[in-house]
């Protein structure tokens, strides 16, 4: 049976590497056409379109980091991140798929900070 701490690090890895990963991505556009997520929202920003999913990306990266390094606060981060994403696709009217799958996300990474609350040493 898993321990506490194995969930937790189980956990701690995959919001902080996945965060990471995507966020390089929106350097590559390997794993997706980023900017084709902001939908008819793309419209709204002062500037290109791939130069806002770059500085997204870094944001995510440094969540990830977070995460990493403090995953009690970084878990929150995360989850308010993926509640945002969330929101803005369901007012885009598309990926409603996606956005159902980063509300679980975001389920995850509260769960995240709750099991960090109970390994005080870790939880920064």
């Amino acid at each position: 049976m898993a321990t506490i701490r194995q969930l937790q690090a189980t956990l701690r890895l995959t919001y902080g590497l996945v965060p990471i990963v995507a966020g390089l991505d929106k350097f590559t556009n390997l794993l997706a056409q980023w900017s084709d997520y902001l939908g008819t929202n793309a419209r709204l920003i002062p500037f290109d379109p791939a130069m806002f999913m770059k500085a997204v990306g870094i944001i995510e990266i440094i969540a990830g980091i977070l995460v990493l390094a403090k995953p009690r606060a970084g878990a929150y981060v995360v989850m308010a991140w993926l509640l945002c994403i969330a929101a803005q696709l369901v007012v885009s009217g598309h990926y409603f798929d996606v956005a159902v799958r980063d509300i679980v996300m975001a389920i995850g990474a509260w769960t995240l900070a709750q099991l960090s609350k109970m390994q005080p040493s870790n939880a920064q």
